[in-house]
């Protein structure tokens, strides 16, 4: 799978991909949430990664990839200096742009050495980095919409998906639950919801130990009798 802002840069590393004979590319996408969807829905063995990228970067993005979602990456950049860092992020390899093909011949070598010893093996998905989510990338008509963390007031999912929730409107993102809960700071508070615990203004409990947070905006948040101590333990109760 290839990730780059760039239509022609996506197209030239396809053809070139391909004429390898050793690679089927599955997807071409331009920015992170087409990404994080092709790879939930493809499950490719590899990514071919642009690091400079508007709204989201290539490093940014693995960060927010649920683990088993990961494959070996293959960062590919205009800067020699990304090349160091490529490697600190446990990439398979880098690529200079413009792409050479003898260059990403030694490249799929690599790929196919790491991919055959599985995660952990060279760049899956126990090597990747986890750094801290402060923007959550959220669909907003034709555009990507870069929510702070800290104007969340909630994050719900259900049928349609995953939900972003401030006070000024609600947006959909391609992340999970798992990956909020885990790399953005947001509380568990129910099995289907995270809260913001900074943007909490009051808590009713009710019976059987179970809970309603009303958040700042006046948004209502189900507190479930499992996930009550940990809210009660994060606001010193």
């Amino acid at each position: 799978m290839i990730v780059d802002d760039e239509p022609l840069a996506r197209e030239e590393l396809g053809r070139l991909l391909s004429d390898t004979g050793q690679v089927q590319v599955v997807a071409a996408c331009g920015n992170a949430l087409e990404a994080i969807h092709a790879l939930r829905r493809e499950r490719p063995d590899a990514l071919f990664l642009d690091v400079e990228m508007p709204d989201v970067s290539g490093f940014e993005l693995l960060g927010m990839l649920d683990e088993d979602l990961a494959p070996a990456v293959v960062f590919v950049t205009a800067h020699d200096e990304f090349a160091v860092k490529a490697f600190d992020e446990s990439a398979v390899d880098y690529l200079l742009k413009p792409v050479e093909q003898d260059r990403l011949a030694r490249a799929v070598e690599r790929l196919q050495r790491a991919v055959a010893k599985g995660p952990g093996g060279g760049g899956g998905a126990q090597a990747l980095p986890t750094p801290e989510i402060t923007r959550i990338p959220c669909l907003a008509g034709r555009a990507i919409k870069l929510v702070p963390v800290g104007e969340v007031d909630l994050v719900r999912s259900g049928e349609a998906g995953v939900f972003v929730v401030t006070a000024k409107g609600e947006y959909f993102t391609e992340l999970t639950l798992s990956v909020l809960e885990a790399r953005a700071r947001l509380l568990r508070c129910h099995k289907q919801y995270l809260v913001n615990v900074d943007r909490i203004d009051e808590i009713n409990l009710g019976d059987n130990s179970l809970a309603v947070i009303t958040t700042k905006a006046r948004h209502t948040v189900p507190v479930s009798r499992r996930h009550l101590t940990r809210l009660r333990a994060a606001l010193g109760l």
